[in-house]
């Protein structure tokens, strides 16, 4: 039994190259919706990509300044999540006590 090769128009790929780079599906859950591989929309969406159509990703290393910068925000992000939950526990105390 040998399956037959399905073709694709370029439009119905544009199309799903589109859906995954202006909505925040991945592509697996794209290409299963869509009744295609999601390793062959990841080609597509590789070519739609180097075709200029859409932004590619950044995956390169962080630059000196990126990366203290992204420290600095992780720092800041633990600050604010420690005083959320004291806040919240503080909250919680004032609550049950009886005036």
């Amino acid at each position: 039994m040998s399956a037959s090769r399905r073709r694709f128009t370029q439009e119905f790929k544009d199309e799903l190259c589109e859906e995954v780079v202006s909505t925040s599906k991945t592509i697996k859950a794209v290409a299963d919706e869509n009744g295609v591989g999601a390793e062959t929309l990841r080609t597509w969406l590789k070519k739609y990509r180097a075709a200029g159509h859409a932004p590619e990703e950044q995956d390169g290393p962080l630059s000196v300044s990126e990366r203290a910068r992204l420290k600095e925000l992780e720092r800041e992000n633990r600050e604010l999540k420690a005083e959320a939950a004291f806040l919240k526990k503080a909250a919680a105390y004032f609550a049950r006590e009886p005036r």
